[in-house]
């Protein structure tokens, strides 16, 4: 639930207070309505935000000090992956860019002062971005033109009446409506849209293996489609960036399985690039239609399943049997099959861990079976 503009500047009035209170609840699931009723005592009828504020922080997602509700929190970009699209817009020499839906400010903090102009819609959002970042934030409507910034930052709407838009044309505001407003656009939208026709560049960007967004930029700014795999690691953030710049004649065929399975970051599957990413680590895939691919190595920072037999689906629980499989990891693409319900009627005995990797080849169905998840030697880190 959003706040008042009252809620928020008390909120901004008695930070001091909010930590020291905070700092002195039990926060546990159990006693979620304990502290609820200390901070409303505490705190009166601004009780409610102050619970509010404290559970959105505890999230981890943004400055520790920031004013957030739980919906601001829960959509917010990730540092990671707003500082990639303010590196990529800096290296296309974009000097100022104007955040058409700012909300609290995330996107603003990858970006030096006076290269950043945010607005929102959202009275309280405004004000809560005004608190958070030191770059101008105003009220405004994302289809009024307001700035000359060089290229123009939005996230429409991505669900409608609890539904997931899956349509470009269905986000609110449409891009349409957005870029017969404004010039240059980098559109924010779910990793799931359908970006098959969209003129410009198509980036689907992952943070530690999870898929965060598709950014779809106007082709002032980019062509084609590319995957972007962020991976947090000791020395900071590792970006590993998949174009769609290898000819189609150079792209591996399906294959034979190798001593390798490797299922690929969920970015590179969403952007289509599984071939491309596999004609550069020497890899192919085992079918032309499902994204597993196989190799004699497993590639810097990845991870995969070392390839034990292939398995008759109506052979597997003597397969399971004869490897003394008592632990079973399984993956399914590509088949109708429950993985709780066939390791239940497996009915695993052994004392070693395995994974079966349920797939299809062609038109038949295939149990693919493999050792425990490894980690690539070529690398210090693991998406």
């Amino acid at each position: 639930m959003s706040y008042t503009l009252d809620e928020v500047s008390f909120l901004r009035a008695h930070a001091t207070a909010i930590d020291a209170a905070a700092a002195d609840l039990e926060g546990t699931k159990k006693a979620h309505l304990r502290d609820v009723a200390k901070l409303q005592a505490h705190f009166g009828d601004y009780g409610r935000a102050v619970a509010e504020l404290i559970q959105a922080r505890s999230s981890g997602k943004l400055p520790g000090q920031w004013l957030m509700d739980h919906d601001s929190a829960q959509q917010a970009t990730p540092p990671a992956v707003a500082a990639y699209r303010a590196q990529f817009l800096q290296e296309r020499n974009v000097d100022v860019v104007h955040d058409l839906t700012c909300s609290i400010g995330t996107e603003g903090q990858a970006y030096r002062p006076g290269t950043y102009v945010g607005s929102d819609l959202d009275v309280s959002r405004v004000a809560m971005a005004q608190h958070n970042i030191e770059h101008p934030v105003f009220r405004a409507d994302a289809l009024t033109t307001t700035t000359t910034a060089q290229v123009c930052i939005a996230d429409p709407a991505r669900r409608q009446g609890g539904t997931r838009i899956t349509r470009l044309d269905q986000l609110l505001p449409p891009p349409a409506d957005l870029l017969a407003t404004h010039g240059e656009m980098a559109i924010k939208c779910a990793p799931g849209i359908d970006h098959s026709e969209w003129e410009g560049l198509a980036c689907v960007v992952s943070l530690d293996g999870g898929v965060k967004e598709t950014c779809l930029y106007t082709p002032g700014l980019g062509t084609g489609k590319r995957a972007v795999v962020l991976s947090t690691t000791p020395d900071g953030i590792h970006t590993d960036v998949i174009d769609d710049d290898v000819a189609e004649h150079e792209l591996p065929e399906a294959g034979p399985i190798s001593r390798f399975l490797i299922d690929p970051d969920g970015a590179i599957v969403r952007a289509g690039l599984v071939r491309h990413y596999a004609a550069r680590e020497g890899l192919h895939q085992l079918d032309p239609r499902i994204a597993y691919l196989t190799g004699d190595r497993l590639p810097h920072g990845t991870s995969g399943f070392e390839f034990i037999e292939m398995v008759p689906m109506k052979k597997l629980k003597a397969a399971m049997a004869a490897h003394d499989v008592g632990s079973l990891e399984i993956l399914v693409r590509g088949q109708d099959v429950n993985p709780d319900q066939l390791r239940k009627k497996l009915k695993l005995k052994g004392s070693t861990a395995k994974t079966l990797v349920v797939t299809r080849i062609g038109t038949k169905g295939v149990a693919v079976l493999c050792g425990p998840r490894v980690v690539s030697t070529e690398g210090n880190y693991a998406p």
